[in-house]
């Protein structure tokens, strides 16, 4: 039985925990949780945004599934991702992007895979005020940090029998940061001939992503592009309820969904939890649970193919327990 480290969020947090939990249960996975509170509430309740058990269950299991935390925009307490990728190197997010079945979106041929570098860039979160009138952020890329996460890249690609990687990039203008990045990429591509791969400045990758989403694979690129086009890689799939996420690292792996607390709707049991589900199906593969995870993808295709119980956001009057349950119903058919 393998142990994972749950933080069950704020707003829907819990709601869709609870629900993805009855899934992997009903599934037969060897998978045992270990549920914390996390979060907003936790924070104002005891001071501490991640209670210290938590951090010791985490250094325990290896693995966590999060759900959605509450993070104040220009004030408050610091995001609990970047906290988690600073403290555990959880140095590549990958976010694939995937048509699925009878879910409205533009495009019908979308599947990529973004590769973001998860620990540098302008997230380093390094801001000096020069004046009352005057701010200054530092970019930071390093060779190492690019090197290792176009790496997993190109291994992902071969794994997963990929054709191409794409290189997103800003080095016409950032020639030094940027630069290094693009050059990198170019040394590292020498070692997979048998992957192709190219390069786009990153204004152009968003228009191409939103007229010819087919020319994308997998893709790679620095933290603060790469936060950007996964949220746009949503919108061609339907949104950020169905983008699942890893945020993988040498020794720890966190995954979650990566759409918001949604406050407004908590408690109501309305939220779709296909993201955290689908990030859960992440979690089983790098568990080992391969299987397991195919058999829950299929379930969620079928029900939705079926389009007969579908939640609020996507047209239909199903709660989120009615939802699952139909997700729980089709695991073994």
């Amino acid at each position: 039985m393998k142990k994972v480290t749950l933080f069950k969020g704020d707003g829907i947090g819990p709601e869709i925990c609870a629900q993805v939990k009855r899934v992997i249960e009903a599934s037969q996975a060897a998978i045992e949780f270990e549920e914390f509170n996390v979060g907003e509430a936790e924070y104002y309740a005891h001071g501490a945004l991640i209670p210290q058990a938590a951090f010791d269950s985490i250094e325990r299991n290896k693995v966590i599934l999060k759900a959605p935390i509450t993070t104040p925009v220009g004030k408050g307490f610091r995001s609990c991702n970047v906290q988690l990728r600073e403290r555990y190197d959880l140095y590549a997010n990958i976010r694939p992007a995937k048509n699925l079945p009878n879910v409205k979106s533009p495009f019908d041929h979308v599947d990529m895979v973004i590769f973001r570098e998860n620990t540098e860039d302008l997230y380093v979160g390094k801001e000096e005020k020069i004046d009352e009138n005057t701010v200054y952020a530092t970019k930071i890329i390093t060779r190492r940090c690019s090197e290792r996460i176009i790496r997993a890249a190109f291994d992902y690609a071969l794994e997963h029998k990929r054709k191409k990687v794409s290189c997103i990039h800003k080095a016409n203008i950032l020639k030094m940061s940027d630069g290094l990045f693009l050059s990198v990429f170019h040394e590292i591509s020498k070692e997979y001939p048998s992957i192709e791969a190219d390069a786009y400045i990153v204004d152009n990758a968003c228009m191409q992503m939103v007229m010819h989403p087919e020319k994308f694979d997998v893709m790679v690129m620095p933290n603060l592009y790469g936060d950007i086009l996964s949220d746009l890689a949503s919108g061609l799939i339907g949104g950020l309820g169905f983008l699942p996420s890893a945020n993988i690292g040498k020794d720890v792996a966190m995954f979650e969904a990566v759409h918001g607390s949604a406050p407004d709707i908590a408690g109501q049991n309305k939220a779709n939890p296909t993201a955290l589900l689908l990030s859960a199906c992440m979690m089983l593969e790098y568990l080992g649970e391969e299987e397991k995870a195919q058999m829950i993808r299929n379930a969620i295709n079928q029900v939705l193919e079926e389009g007969k119980i579908r939640t609020q956001d996507c047209g239909g009057h199903a709660s989120t327990s009615e939802f699952t349950e139909a997700i729980i119903e089709k695991l073994y058919i």
